[in-house]
């Protein structure tokens, strides 16, 4: 700071009110300041700047109030990450909203306090309502990061998550290489608001229409990420469909997929690629329930996470290959534990 000075040719208190974006300063020093900035190289140290302010970084994530495998994985790994972070004076916490509740969760992002909340992580379904409330939250300076399933909005920072068109383009690749036999692929997802199940959906079609023609996949199937529902409706399902020959479960509630697998010997030989590698997806791999499972790291997830709206609320950079979440592909003879 003495060398900006010098050389902007001002005192040491506007350079710090020029770094830290006080009031008070003319806009002709401010751009003496800053051409000293980038004359000298300086690159400011964000974290000591902020310790010196006693600042701390207060992260919301937003996720749907469900008992699924997946979203306890995420809650789990935000505890876990959070009494990690709390070194780094930043602050972990969850807000839950009911699955599919657009308007509830419209409620929670509308109700956010820039002073109170740094940045949010929303784990949502695509509808305008979310949009526009996405928005209002980002004008008031609060950096937003999408979870899992992306928005199509300039207004978020960025996507945290897989490549979801990619994503299904694997479990169809997987789908026709594993059945052996020409047939229908059944394809449940959760709703057909959430882009993320949407663009597997995308990305599964396009590979079994090009490589595949000899599958027919069926028309999706709603589950709601619900297990009750979705063990309730596969019995007509499989009626209305006797020549099934696999099925790829884009979305939560397999449980009620795996019970309703048990209690039919005669599906066995059925071909089921599902997501999340979860206690009971390892389960199912073992037990030849399922063939494939397509996973991404949950404890990867809350970390981009909390890196980008650091990063985003300090406006410095980021490294773009750190946060880039893999696709990982689980058959029983890797799966972990």
């Amino acid at each position: 700071m003495n060398d900006i000075a010098r050389v902007a040719g001002v005192s040491l208190a506007t350079v710090d009110r020029v770094l830290n974006e006080r009031p008070g300063v003319r806009k002709i020093t401010i751009k003496r300041v800053q051409a000293a900035i980038d004359q000298l190289g300086y690159v400011r140290d964000t974290a000591a700047a902020n310790l010196a302010r006693r600042r701390v970084y207060n992260l919301l994530f937003v996720l749907p109030d469900t008992d699924n495998e997946f979203i306890h994985a995420l809650r789990q790994q935000i505890g876990e990450q959070g009494e990690k972070l709390a070194n780094d004076r930043t602050e972990l916490s969850v807000a839950l909203a009911a699955p599919f509740d657009t308007q509830g969760i419209v409620s929670l992002l509308d109700g956010l306090d820039p002073a109170k909340t740094d940045g949010v992580a929303v784990f949502s379904p695509e509808t305008p309502s979310v949009r526009d409330a996405i928005k209002r939250a980002h004008d008031k300076g609060i950096a937003v990061v999408t979870l899992v399933a992306d928005l199509p909005t300039s207004q978020r920072d960025h996507f945290v998550g897989i490549d979801n068109i990619s994503a299904g383009r694997t479990a169809a690749q997987l789908m026709g290489r594993f059945v052996r036999t020409p047939g229908k692929v059944l394809f449940i997802t959760g709703s057909r608001f959430a882009r993320d199940h949407l663009e597997r959906r995308l990305g599964f079609d396009d590979v079994m229409r090009q490589d595949f023609p000899e599958l027919e996949v069926a028309a999706s199937v709603e589950g709601r990420d619900d297990p009750e529902l979705v063990y309730s409706m596969l019995p007509e399902v499989f009626e209305n469909h006797p020549n099934i020959v696999g099925i790829y479960s884009s979305a939560a509630g397999n449980e009620g997929l795996v019970r309703f697998m048990r209690g039919q010997p005669g599906l066995r030989d059925i071909v089921v690629i599902a997501h999340e590698l979860t206690p009971l997806s390892r389960a199912a791999l073992k037990d030849g329930y399922f063939d494939a499972v397509i996973n991404q790291d949950a404890g990867h997830l809350v970390r981009s996470c909390a890196r980008l709206l650091r990063a985003t609320a300090d406006n410095v950079p980021f490294n773009a290959a750190q946060e880039r979440i893999r696709i990982d592909i689980y058959i029983k003879e890797n799966t972990p534990g």
